[in-house]
């Protein structure tokens, strides 16, 4: 049962999301219906699969001992599967309206689909030789969702994602094979090498390359690069990119990397632990003051999107159990936060014809439900009470703090000139928007209006999603907790 339970919402979309690029789909009605069944069907699966499994490991394929290909449900895995699940149902929603008058519509919507199972698979993965097939497979997955728009840009930005990409996975490729050979693939919280008697410089050195390697796809500094070029697919794809698919699995791949591979024990206090931890600090400040530079309104929340991953590595570099669980918490209320802001910046450049923040000025009075839920989006970022983002960022700095070691008190200052910098790049577009200047240029009557309730009803309920997660935190720290054993 197991086995059935955590297969179907891995291979189901997956093989049927590719299976129907070849359909001949014309009618809009049509398309919307099998990708809705596809994409509902898949969310119930998964559900079905993180509430009902046990965490015993079903192996699909048994090269060797070492090495198979195993589904297994653990606390991380229902984490980020569910966290998955919860948000692709919004963006099939959302991508509705958005893509409709957009080309290559079959493309999209079979990659999305087919993306949506390797996201899963990534997240039911028994070992890190299951994570890393899913996690090559999920680059090739979202790379026509990058170049979607065909135009000389996109197609640009999809081979500097590739490049990226491959390059990372290669390091990546490093630790996977380190593991491999001292059977230690298997994913366990701790870790397999505690009681490693090898070469520990070589162990460190494998880690080290490895953590920069998944650390790509979470855009750490300086391999950030191809996130903020990516900006420019269509704004269903940024906010999968940008809160789910990608980074995020990047992220969870370190956090697998770290607690369930090599584990905390053996890398505390080492070299390869503060290297962990200073790239993070670094990134985390550098996305924030490349945000503010940013007059493009996508690429502002792009850069944003650099800064706020590395809360999450950050946190996970601390390697205690309060920081892991702070991590999970950060990777679970970026995500609500950050889909919902690039859901309101698709608005405005779908409904307003607006892509540039100084554009932006008295668009509050004809497109109230965008801007309501992006001051929503800005207080969270920010790190401003009741919203959920200053219960995880909270967390992050009790954790760093709490260690009493240099580096992390040093990322504890780093993360209050982010939460500045996130105030003023967040806020600028909040006061341009309800308080233009007087000398503004008036917008031309009906040039601008609210858009459809497709986009405005998704982007409303993750906004109050921030707020009620902020208000009552509780339920989701103790699955959290529960999660990463506290």
């Amino acid at each position: 049962m197991n086995g059935i339970l955590l297969l179907l919402p891995v291979f189901l979309p997956l093989v049927l999301g590719l299976l129907s690029y070849f359909l001949p789909i014309r009618s809009e009605s049509c398309r919307r219906l099998v990708y809705s069944l596809l994409i509902l069907g898949t969310t119930a699966l998964a559900w079905a699969a993180i509430l009902l499994c046990d965490d015993g490991t079903f192996t699909l394929l048994h090269f060797s001992h070492r090495l198979t290909i195993a589904f297994r449900m653990d606390g991380a895995a229902r984490l980020f599967a569910g966290l998955s699940a919860t948000l692709w149902p919004f963006t099939m929603l959302y991508g509705f309206d958005y893509m409709r008058h957009e080309k290559h519509l079959h493309m999209f919507w079979a990659f999305f689909t087919a993306s949506f199972g390797v996201t899963l698979g990534i997240a039911f993965s028994a070992n890190m030789m299951t994570m890393y097939l899913f996690y090559e497979l999920l680059t090739l997955a979202t790379l026509p969702l990058v170049m979607q728009p065909m135009t000389r840009a996109a197609k640009k930005a999809g081979i500097k994602y590739l490049v990226y990409s491959i390059s990372g996975a290669a390091l990546a490729f490093i630790g996977l094979v380190f593991l491999a050979i001292h059977d230690a693939v298997d994913f366990t919280l701790g870790g397999h090498l505690a009681g490693y008697d090898g070469d520990l410089s070589m162990l460190l050195a494998v880690f080290a390359l490895s953590f920069v390697g998944f650390g790509v796809k979470a855009a750490i500094w300086p391999l950030h690069g191809w996130l903020p070029s990516a900006a420019v697919a269509p704004t269903p794809v940024t906010a999968l990119l940008h809160a789910v698919a990608v980074v995020k699995a990047g992220a969870f791949a370190c956090i697998r990397l770290i607690y369930y591979s090599f584990g905390p024990d053996i890398l505390s206090g080492t070299w390869a632990q503060q290297l962990a931890l200073l790239l993070p600090i670094i990134t985390i400040v550098y996305g924030s003051c490349m945000s503010l530079k940013q007059r493009h309104f996508k690429l502002r929340l792009a850069y944003s999107t650099v800064s706020n991953l590395s809360y999450i590595l950050f946190a996970a570099a601390l390697m205690t159990t309060q920081a892991l669980a702070a991590s999970f918490l950060h990777l679970i209320v970026h995500s609500v936060v950050k889909i919902m802001a690039f859901f309101t910046a698709g608005a405005v450049l779908h409904y307003a014809h607006r892509e540039y923040v100084p554009q932006l000025e008295g668009l509050g009075r004809y497109m109230p439900v965008t801007f309501a839920c992006f001051t929503a989006a800005a207080c969270a970022l920010t790190g401003i009470p009741p919203f959920n983002g200053f219960v995880s960022k909270w967390y992050i700095a009790q954790a760093a703090v709490d260690t009493g070691a240099a580096l992390p008190l040093v990322g504890f200052a780093a993360l209050l000139v982010s939460a500045l910098l996130t105030a003023v790049y967040m806020f600028q577009v909040v006061l341009k928007a309800w308080f233009p200047r007087t000398e503004a240029p008036a917008i031309p009557e009906g040039s601008a209006h609210e858009a459809g309730w497709m986009m405005t009803v998704p982007t409303a309920i993750l906004a109050a999603a921030c707020l009620l997660m902020g208000l009552f935190p509780q339920w989701l720290l103790d699955v959290i907790g529960k999660a990463v054993g506290l």
